[in-house]
């Protein structure tokens, strides 16, 4: 059977990918990783898809803002596979959307804890502080980061996350992430899920087992022009 894997945007931008790869730009992750992801396709007819327009869209603004060469957009075009889900076909059991009410609940109530606790350390703020306007600003920094990360952690929060579930369950395919929430919403539709930066290295190691010399693998970054 013929592999598949479905991307999100952090399976080619990811900082720990580029950390463990020894990367030194993001435009440089997105070449090799779309070499790798080339040679994958011609020599093992792996295919590597991303939801279209969401995550591709997001893809692409990323890497633009990013000042990427134009060979990068052109390596994303012939190499990842453009593909819109069919949002209205693919079937997702009832349980998942009654655990995903109770997660987005649980979220809810979290929020509202943390709100209100810094509410309080803000009144107290306003009774003692000297530095009124700093400390607030500082207090709402903190509050922010604690919020984001109390809200989102571990949930699905946009389109393009939903995306990437729906296209995997659709074909059947494996999801690339470092997404905490895809990661264990995967899980539970019972997706294949490969960390983002586990992935560049498992190409090669399927492309070595299957004749690839190991030092073209490892010089990948030559199968194209667009090296940063």
């Amino acid at each position: 059977m013929r592999q598949r894997f479905v991307l999100d945007t952090t399976a080619i931008t990811d900082s720990a990918l580029r950390e463990k790869e020894h990367y030194t730009s993001i435009c440089e992750s997105a070449n090799e990783i779309l070499d790798l992801i080339a040679l994958a396709r011609l020599k093992l007819e792996i295919s590597c898809y991303i939801p279209y327009p969401s995550v591709y869209s997001e893809l692409v603004s990323f890497l633009r803002r990013n000042e990427c060469n134009e060979n990068t957009f052109i390596k994303l075009d012939t190499w990842l596979v453009k593909k819109t889900p069919s949002r209205y076909e693919v079937k997702i059991p009832a349980a998942i959307f009654y655990e995903y009410i109770i997660s987005v609940r649980q979220k809810i109530n979290r929020g509202r804890r943390l709100a209100e606790d810094y509410i309080l350390e803000a009144s107290a703020i306003g009774k003692s502080s000297e530095k009124l306007e700093e400390d607030t600003a500082n207090l709402i920094s903190k509050f922010r980061d604690k919020f984001r990360t109390v809200m989102r952690q571990g949930l699905l929060d946009s389109a393009p996350d939903l995306d990437v579930l729906l296209l995997a369950k659709e074909l059947e395919a494996g999801v690339v992430s470092s997404d905490i929430g895809i990661k264990k919403w995967s899980e539970k539709l019972g997706l294949r899920f490969v960390e983002a930066s586990k992935f560049p290295r498992m190409l090669k190691e399927y492309l070595v087992l299957v004749g690839v010399k190991e030092k073209d693998v490892l010089q990948v970054g030559d199968f194209g022009e667009g090296k940063e």
